[in-house]
């Protein structure tokens, strides 16, 4: 039986040779924005996997729009020149199509790295001032953010359709909006973090309307031949806050505008969340989404196991998976997928004495695979 993970999907005037992808992974990695050579050596290895879809991390649209100081950013000349390295790099080692996920942090912004705690950066550690729909601090012992002006609203719609522009001159095929893991984006979009009394808060459609506003910005922007989606969020865990009914009014309106996918993603708006995490948890979000909206939907969330990325597939829930730690620990997933699955990748020729056909050591190396085989 042929492998529906390994099939093609097209998304806009995009293909994708299979249906996985890396998903963003913060690296904390970079210089004022600009990436370093870890992404040149985190991304190459990545680019080399098989994978359908190579992302770039979120990255910043402004300067102060950036998570911590070591994040990515397209804000400014440097950070184009140092991004358009990497991909360049990238693309010289596979053609699998690369995009790059455009965001802004919000409230969550001037933050530590994560092995140093990941906590709002102390004065010595230099802050900056966040912003956010309302003054309303992501927890306790974090900065109280501005509340953005309707002015200010329009000059952050002007940087994402600029950032929007830079990745295009860099030749990525994809951009991503990123309205989850409590950004900017989320922030307006949930009840919990946007407490605005002007038509920016309120109703779900005054607390769609930013986020809206940037994504008609980003469609202008971007051009139709390549492939333009959103991260979304299918729920905050905590009463009061974002529903999967939520999901799927903002799902349609991106597919109303032009958008090509959405990928269903939960929580990171309030360290009171509660979140049971556990192998697919968040794949349920993603089902309703596809079932309710004529739009490619992407399914995260603790996918590991090839046979569980199939099924997800196979079974509609999702049209794609994306994967984040499982490539951080083997980035040669999509081929150990493959022999599993008993589909064809096609590995660097440099690589391709690796191949079980051409390795008897890969029976040592990955049993299971060899038992799958056999079967």
């Amino acid at each position: 039986m042929s492998s529906k993970l390994f099939t093609p999907i097209q998304l806009g005037g995009v293909t994708l040779p299979n249906r996985i992808a890396v998903s963003p992974m913060c690296q904390y990695s970079a210089d004022d924005g600009c990436m370093s050579d870890w992404h040149l050596m985190h991304l190459g290895s990545l680019a080399a996997s098989g994978v359908g879809l190579l992302m770039i991390e979120a990255t910043g649209v402004t300067r102060e729009g950036r998570i911590s100081h070591g994040c990515t950013g397209l804000y400014s000349e440097h950070n184009e020149a140092a991004m358009k390295r990497v991909v360049d790099a990238c693309r010289r080692i596979a053609r699998s199509p690369i995009g790059v996920q455009l965001a802004h942090a919000g409230r969550k912004a001037s933050a530590g790295f994560p092995w140093h705690g990941g906590k709002a950066l102390g004065p010595g550690e230099s802050p900056w001032v966040t912003v956010a729909p309302s003054a309303l601090a992501f927890g306790e012992g974090w900065h109280v953010p501005h509340e953005l002006a309707e002015a200010e609203l329009r000059g952050l719609v002007d940087a994402f359709a600029a950032a929007a522009e830079r990745a295009r001159r860099i030749g990525l095929e994809v951009a991503e909006l990123h309205s989850a893991h409590g950004y900017l984006m989320h922030q307006f979009l949930s009840p919990l973090s946007n407490r605005r009394a002007d038509r920016y808060g309120g109703s779900r459609e005054n607390r769609m309307r930013f986020p809206l506003e940037v994504a008609r910005a980003l469609r202008e922007a971007w051009p139709r031949e390549r492939a333009l989606g959103a991260r979304i969020t299918g729920a905050d865990w905590i009463e009061g806050g974002v529903t999967p009914e939520d999901a799927i009014a903002y799902a349609r309106e991106l597919k109303a505008i032009g958008f090509d996918y959405v990928c269903v993603s939960s929580g990171g708006l309030s360290p009171a969340a509660r979140i049971k995490v556990e192998p697919g948890y968040q794949v349920p979000f993603a089902e309703k989404v596809k079932k309710a909206v004529p739009i490619a939907v992407r399914a995260v969330g603790m996918i590991a196991d090839p046979e569980q990325a199939e099924a997800i597939v196979a079974s509609g829930k999702a049209d794609m998976v994306a994967l984040a730690r499982a490539f951080l620990d083997d980035p040669r997933w999509v081929w150990h997928a493959a022999e599993r699955l008993g589909a064809k990748v096609e590995y660097p020729p440099q690589y391709a004495r690796s191949h079980p056909e051409l390795w008897p050591g890969a029976k040592l190396a990955r049993p299971e695979g060899a038992a799958a085989r056999a079967a």
